[in-house]
């Protein structure tokens, strides 16, 4: 049974760790080409998961940033993740202690959490294992290709392999929509309050990271005050 719940995991994380590998190859070159060695890189990639705070950590590193600014913009950017440690705990089993929280709690990224929250059992330790394992092996496995073999590809392939990403959201949320109208309007909302602080001028002093926190934020309150979810409600399809 629990190598059962394990190898569940492993299976949905496969399309992430696809994703990852794609995004972190760009990642990879970027750091090289920033003046990075490839183990530094990899390095970099092997002890944070954080596609936004990674491109902006090298960043700073090169235009020779002090650690306190550093720190700060990783801390900014990477707010987001705390709303998602708090929204993904509802869904945790008993058995996800405190320590299993505190090293797991590395894996958990935009994508991860989207597939762990709208699963509808409870979330064990063993599944977000399996869950974590493969997009981190690509995570890691990605940038170090990207940094050693990426200068030899196609400049446009270079630039298509970034928006790999994207798609991993869509394939996220999509099927989530289909089957919940109440899911595509929240969804929908948070597409509108993202545009709107993108677009509008006044909003250019938003960071990306603050910007998904927000969207997040008021998305979330607007779902639970218009679509309050009952204990026993199943929103599964």
């Amino acid at each position: 049974m629990k190598k059962s719940i394990f190898t569940t995991g492993l299976r949905d994380g496969i399309p992430i760790a696809l994703g990852y590998l794609a995004v972190s190859f760009s990642f990879g070159i970027a750091a090289v080409a920033a003046g990075l060695s490839p183990i530094e890189a990899i390095l970099i990639s092997m002890t944070n998961l954080t596609s936004a705070g990674q491109f902006a950590g090298i960043g700073i590193i090169t235009a020779g940033g002090s650690y306190f600014e550093l720190a700060l913009s990783q801390f900014v950017i990477n707010l987001r993740y705390s709303l998602m440690g708090i929204s993904l705990s509802q869904k945790l089993d008993k058995s996800f202690s405190t320590p299993k929280r505190a090293i797991l709690g590395h894996a958990l990224t935009d994508e991860i959490f989207g597939v762990a929250v709208s699963r509808t059992k409870p979330v064990t330790p063993l599944y977000f294992l399996g869950l974590a394992t493969l997009p981190y092996i690509g995570w890691s496995l990605g940038t170090a290709l990207g940094a050693v073999f990426g200068e030899l590809l196609n400049p446009m392939l270079r630039d298509a392999l970034s928006v790999a990403i994207y798609g991993m959201f869509i394939a996220i949320i999509v099927p989530e929509a289909k089957c919940s109208i109440k899911t595509a309007i929240i969804i929908l909302l948070a597409i509108v309050i993202s545009c709107i602080i993108y677009y509008v001028p006044v909003f250019d002093f938003i960071s990306d990271g603050f910007s998904i926190i927000i969207c997040a934020v008021i998305a979330s309150v607007v779902g639970a005050v218009l679509f309050p979810i009952k204990e026993d409600e199943d929103n599964g399809c």
